[in-house]
C-alpha cells in the first residue's frame, strides 16, 4: 500500500519568505475520522480525493486518485467547514524538497514545512527558517484545522 512519511515544522517568525507565487489549494474533508480521512482538493484545474489511515508514528498509508473538477466543486459543498485555504510553495534545501503551506481565512497567520521521507530514519538537512516539530501535535493536521481554526487557538 502507498504511504506516506511525513516530518511538520513550524517556521520562524520573518525567517522565510516566497520565492514563487505558489499555488493556492482548497480543501475539504469528507470524514475526519481518526482512522481515515477522506479529503477533497482543487489546485487551479486539477481535483484530486485522497484517502488516509491513522498514523504510525509519522507514516500512514496514502491514496490518492484525480477526480473531474465538477465531481470536486460539489464534493466540498459537502465537506466538514470552514474548508482549508492555503497558498502551498515547493523549496528545494539540500537535495530535498520541503512544501511550505501559508494559510489563509480561518487558519490566517499560519504557515508550517512538511517534507516527505522515504523512510522514518531518513537523514536530512533543516533549512535555517525551520523551527519547531509538530509532527506529532495534532492540533496542525489540516482535518483538524478545520475543525478548530487556528484563529480560534
Amino acid at each position: 500500500m502507498p504511504t506516506e512519511i511525513e516530518r511538520k515544522y513550524l517556521i520562524k517568525p520573518g525567517q522565510w519568505q516566497p520565492a514563487s507565487p505558489g499555488r493556492r489549494m482548497t480543501q475539504g474533508y469528507l470524514s475526519r475520522d481518526p482512522d481515515r480521512t477522506v479529503r477533497v482538493r482543487v489546485v487551479g484545474a486539477e481535483a484530486f480525493m485522497t484517502v488516509k489511515s491513522r498514523r504510525t508514528g509519522i507514516t500512514r498509508t496514502e491514496i490518492e486518485f484525480p477526480i473531474p473538477l465538477e465531481h470536486a466543486r460539489d464534493l466540498l459543498q459537502l465537506c466538514h467547514q470552514p474548508l482549508i485555504d492555503k497558498t502551498r510553495h515547493e523549496v528545494m534545501h539540500a537535495g530535498m524538497l520541503w512544501e511550505v503551506d501559508v494559510f489563509h481565512g480561518a487558519n490566517d497567520g499560519l504557515i508550517v514545512a512538511e517534507i516527505e521521507l522515504p523512510s522514518e530514519d531518513t537523514a536530512f538537512e533543516k533549512p535555517a527558517w525551520i523551527g519547531d516539530e509538530v509532527s506529532h501535535d495534532l492540533r496542525y493536521t489540516n482535518s483538524n484545522l478545520c475543525a478548530v481554526p487556528f484563529s480560534q487557538w
